[in-house]
């Protein structure tokens, strides 16, 4: 597929606009902080069903995956109803399991992370859940 030189200075200015603003939210000043909890239960839901927090259009991603090419194992499989796009990875096995798993990508290494700095979702029966150290109530009453 062939983009025009217009349609690509397009979809590089929607990539720096996006990283223009997840620079300015590392200076917000009281920030929301998570933890992890569980454990995994190894059925390979992460793989099949990824939530992204910053990426909202597949131009978007087709952008990531040009300068980030170990990203094209990924592919868009839907959109939550924050618009962000939720990702498959087409090297997972039947049974859940990673047909490259001595090669896996760091961030498969370390799912869910655990100094993770923003809410995300978790597919649904994940062995982890994602909690506000604290409650929004706690926010207001401070």
């Amino acid at each position: 597929m062939i983009i025009s030189q217009t349609r690509q200075e397009l979809l590089i200015l929607e990539y720096l606009k996006t990283l223009y603003y997840e620079f300015k939210s590392k200076f917000v000043l009281q920030k929301v902080h998570y933890k992890v909890e569980g454990s995994c239960k190894k059925c390979g839901k992460c793989c099949r069903h990824m939530y992204s927090i910053d990426t909202y259009t597949k131009n978007e991603f087709k952008i990531t995956q040009m300068i980030y090419p170990k990203y094209k194992r990924f592919y868009v499989i839907n959109q939550d109803e924050n618009g962000n796009l939720i990702f498959a990875c087409n090297l997972v096995n039947d049974d859940g399991s990673c047909s490259v798993y001595n090669k896996r990508l760091s961030m498969c290494k370390k799912y869910p992370h655990k100094n993770i700095r923003y809410g995300t979702k978790l597919p649904e029966y994940c062995g982890f859940k994602v909690i506000p150290d604290k409650k929004f109530e706690d926010y207001i009453t401070n």
